[in-house]
């Protein structure tokens, strides 16, 4: 039989150039059905090993439970945690320790010494950006069997560091559970603590006693979770009503997001507003005020077309005169919310209905600003099925896939201080993205003979490229949280 040779009427070289476009068409609609995002971006899942070595910062036998942002001082010598050894275990915890990194030293800024199982517990402590002073997480002091530490009866304290040793610490915020309630004074629980980058304000995460305690007795009731602010600028006068329950703070509080029980499917109204971040300088802004400097963006529970709950990303922008805020809120009633001031605008950012795994998915996580305000990170679910961690411009909302990798990475993720690279976890190792390129790195990888598990809470440094974060090692007395560090400044350039 004769062969016949089928390219005997073609040129070679057309075949090659076909060749070539046939392999990138294939390989732009295998990325496209990676990436399931709104642009096509430059991404890799190639991952670039380095193997450093990490540093064991403390050794006791307890917990040193670092909060998962602001850990670091102004000048990146401390680092802040709580002695909890599990992460659920707030209520339990009666002391807040700072680390020098540099020589190890570790000394206690704050302790309760009427600490009990019941409360008032205390934890999640964050670093101000510019100056010695904390804020965290504490229960309310009359913690007892019948009403311990709760969602709602904890509020933020601030401590004041001095370097002889002398701290002073206060109530960063004022609560007020007696009617007539009081404008700015909050009716229940605060927690999850982020400075702005000024300090001037403090985002919170909010449940609301008044309205738990209705809803116990009353089904038309729910204690919905909203997020808000502390603002610096003014304080608030409880009129002689304080008393164990009732206390004056030293900021004002706003609430910052409108939640809704019953939200109309595939509106943008929301049921829960959670995990916030800051987001700095938001220029051609949301609405019709284009001199607003301060937003706070969040994750949001809708409902989506098809009646399923759905997360997506929100954000509120606040007016530019925030001591008008004040004036044009109320204190809510035992059936609502205190109101989110007039000129707050909330607007809805991502729209994901549409892609096989729609909403924010994987392990919990707090959202991320760069530091021009221009990108907010998140994390969703690839059209493989694996979470990957994407950007939404806030003027624009458009989405971008940042990382491109084989795996769903298993914990939170940080951002570095100028926004250049991303830090997460995925099997106990540590990788980092570069944000403008996808391009991964593996920098930590999980030792077979390693016992340490539990690998959370990464934090990168103020100013270089440093990265602390916990593990749980194993010693004779048990497993516990302790810090570790590494230092990345070699193997990570400037941008």
């Amino acid at each position: 039989m004769q062969k016949v040779n089928l390219t005997s009427n073609y040129d070679k070289r057309g075949i090659d150039l076909y060749k070539l476009l046939l392999i990138g068409m294939i390989s732009l609609m295998v990325l496209s059905c990676r990436t399931g995002s709104n642009k096509s971006v430059k991404t890799t899942n190639e991952i670039i090993e380095i193997g450093l070595k990490e540093k064991q910062l403390t050794f006791d036998f307890k917990g040193h439970f670092l909060n998962q942002r602001q850990v670091f001082s102004p000048d990146d010598v401390h680092v802040v945690f709580d002695n909890r050894n599990d992460d659920g275990k707030i209520g339990e915890n009666g002391s807040i320790q700072r680390l020098n990194i540099e020589n190890g030293k570790i000394e206690t800024i704050y302790f309760y010494d009427q600490q009990s199982k019941y409360g008032p517990g205390m934890g999640a402590v964050s670093y101000h950006p510019k100056k010695e002073e904390v804020v965290f997480i504490h229960g309310l002091k009359n913690a007892s069997r019948e009403d311990p530490y709760d969602f709602t009866r904890r509020f933020a304290m601030k401590v004041q560091i001095s370097e002889v040793g002398d701290h002073l610490f206060r109530p960063m915020e004022s609560r007020d559970v007696q009617f007539p309630y009081t404008k700015g004074a909050l009716r229940g629980g605060s927690h999850a603590y982020s400075y702005s980058s000024d300090g001037q304000w403090v985002s919170f995460t909010y449940n609301d006693d008044i309205l738990r305690r209705e809803a116990e007795t009353n089904q038309d009731i729910a204690d919905l979770r909203t997020v808000g602010a502390l603002w610096s600028g003014d304080s608030v006068d409880l009129k002689g009503k304080q008393n164990e329950k009732n206390f004056k703070g030293e900021r004002v509080a706003f609430v910052l997001a409108r939640v809704n029980e019953d939200p109309k499917p595939g509106s943008s109204e929301i049921m829960k507003a959670y995990e916030e971040c800051w987001v700095s300088q938001v220029k051609n802004s949301l609405g019709s005020n284009s001199n607003i400097t301060y937003s706070l963006a969040y994750l949001g529970d809708i409902i989506n077309k098809k009646n399923e709950k759905s997360t997506e990303v929100f954000i509120s922008q606040l007016p530019s005169q925030p001591n008008q805020m004040i004036t044009s809120t109320d204190a809510g009633t035992e059936f609502l919310l205190p109101s989110v001031p007039a000129g707050v605008i909330q607007k809805r950012l991502t729209f994901t209905q549409d892609r096989k795994y729609p909403g924010v998915q994987g392990p919990r996580q707090w959202l991320r600003s760069s530091p021009d305000g221009q990108a907010i990170y998140f994390c969703m679910k690839d059209n493989l099925g694996e979470v990957q961690i994407y950007k939404v411009v806030p003027n624009s909302g458009e989405i971008s896939q940042i990382t491109n990798n084989s795996f769903s990475l298993d914990t939170s993720f940080s951002l570095s201080s100028d926004g250049n690279y991303l830090a997460y976890g995925y099997e106990e190792g540590i990788f980092i993205t570069n944000v403008s390129d996808g391009v991964t790195r593996r920098v930590l990888s999980n030792s077979e003979e390693s016992s340490n598990i539990g690998l959370s809470n990464i934090n990168w440094s103020n100013k270089g490229y440093q990265i602390v974060y916990n593990r749980k090692v194993l010693s004779g007395a048990g497993r516990f949280y302790q810090v570790f560090l590494l230092d990345l400044s070699k193997h990570l350039k400037k941008q």
